[in-house]
C-alpha cells in the first residue's frame, strides 16, 4: 500500500509540474520524489536537462504530451496513414427521383461498393462493385422503376473504409 501511494504522489507531482509546463521542475520533483534519502542539488538537475527546441518546448507545455510514451499505442505523425483512403462523398441531387448521382474520391486504387439500403440496414440494390484507380470519380446511376417513395441510405466502401449517405426517394 505505501508503495502504491509513492507512485501515485510521484504521478501527482509529475502532472501538476508538466501543468505548469517547467521541465526543470519536474526533473527535480521526481528526482527527489524518487530518492527520498538524497538530496538534489540545482546544478545536478540543470546539468541533466538537454536543451530544447522551440518545437520540444512547446510539446512539453502540453498535460498530455508527457504522457506519450507511456501508452502502448501509438499516434502516426505520418500523413499518409492519415489520409483516407475515401473521402468527399457527395450524393445528389436529393430527393432522388429517377436518377442518382454520385462522386467521391480515392486516394489510392481499391475495390469499391456501392449500395443502397432500406431503412432497416437491408441490401435493396447493388450499384457498383468493382476496382477502381484513384483519383476523383463521379457516377451516374438509373433508378426509375427500381425504388419505391421512402428514405433510403447509399452505402460507398472503399478497401476498409464506409461512408453511408442517407437520400429520399420521391
Amino acid at each position: 500500500m505505501r508503495k502504491f501511494l509513492h507512485y501515485i504522489v510521484v504521478i501527482l507531482v509529475v502532472s501538476t509540474t508538466v501543468f505548469a509546463g517547467n521541465a526543470e521542475a519536474i526533473q527535480r520533483s521526481t528526482a527527489a520524489a524518487m530518492d527520498t534519502t538524497r538530496v538534489v542539488k540545482q546544478e545536478e538537475v540543470r546539468s541533466n536537462v538537454p536543451l530544447l527546441s522551440d518545437s520540444e518546448k512547446r510539446a512539453q507545455r502540453s498535460f498530455f504530451s508527457s504522457f506519450r510514451n507511456f501508452f502502448p499505442f501509438r499516434i502516426g505523425n505520418n500523413a499518409a496513414e492519415n489520409e483516407k483512403l475515401l473521402s468527399s462523398v457527395k450524393v445528389f441531387p436529393n430527393p432522388i427521383v429517377d436518377q442518382i448521382s454520385l462522386s467521391y474520391r480515392l486516394s489510392k486504387q481499391s475495390p469499391v461498393s456501392i449500395k443502397v439500403m432500406d431503412a432497416l440496414g437491408n441490401e435493396v440494390m447493388t450499384l457498383l462493385s468493382q476496382e477502381l484507380d484513384a483519383g476523383p470519380q463521379s457516377h451516374v446511376f438509373d433508378t426509375s422503376n427500381k425504388l419505391t417513395n421512402g428514405f433510403y441510405f447509399i452505402r460507398v466502401s472503399a478497401g476498409t473504409e464506409t461512408v453511408v449517405k442517407r437520400i429520399s426517394v420521391l
